[in-house]
């Protein structure tokens, strides 16, 4: 130690970096993968444009969890009442309460989450026609009333 400050830099990590043309997932593949990939999303761009902007994803996790959750909660309930051994009970309550904790789980996400996403979305769409609508009876395209109104 010579009484000098030393100069920490934090260590950067992959999620630190931003994401470049040269510092993508794509990079690490190679150019037969990285073009096969690109052709198959080219051959299905729409469904994929669905998957990226939509909420497909979030559905399909609920809806997998809400089926899981039933099931082990139906199954846990069967195996508690039916065996009076200790292991088996054991499991048959764990089960139980596994599965009714992740289906109710999934009801609330679907309360708290998706039910507002798709009030907002229909907000959005009934204010985008009628800023469309309110341009168009002033003789303004639906561009330029857009641009004056609010920013997205």
């Amino acid at each position: 130690m010579n009484g000098e400050p030393e100069e920490h830099d934090p260590q950067r990590t992959r999620n630190d970096e931003e994401v470049t043309p040269g510092n993508d997932w794509l990079s690490n593949l190679s150019e037969l993968e990285r073009r096969a990939g690109l052709t198959w999303v080219g051959e299905h761009l729409p469904e994929v444009r669905r998957s990226a902007y939509g909420q497909r994803s979030l559905y399909w996790a609920l809806g997998i969890g809400l089926v899981v959750g039933l099931a082990l909660y139906t199954g846990g309930y069967a195996l508690k009442s039916s065996v009076t051994t200790e292991p088996l009970s054991f499991l048959g309550d764990f089960l139980y309460t596994f599965g009714w904790a992740l289906w109710t789980g999934v009801v609330v996400a679907f309360f708290l989450q998706v039910i507002p996403q798709m009030k907002q979305r229909d907000y959005k769409q009934l204010l985008e026609a009628y800023e469309a609508e309110r341009g168009s009876a002033r003789g303004e395209s639906p561009e330029a009333s857009g641009k004056k109104g609010m920013t997205k």
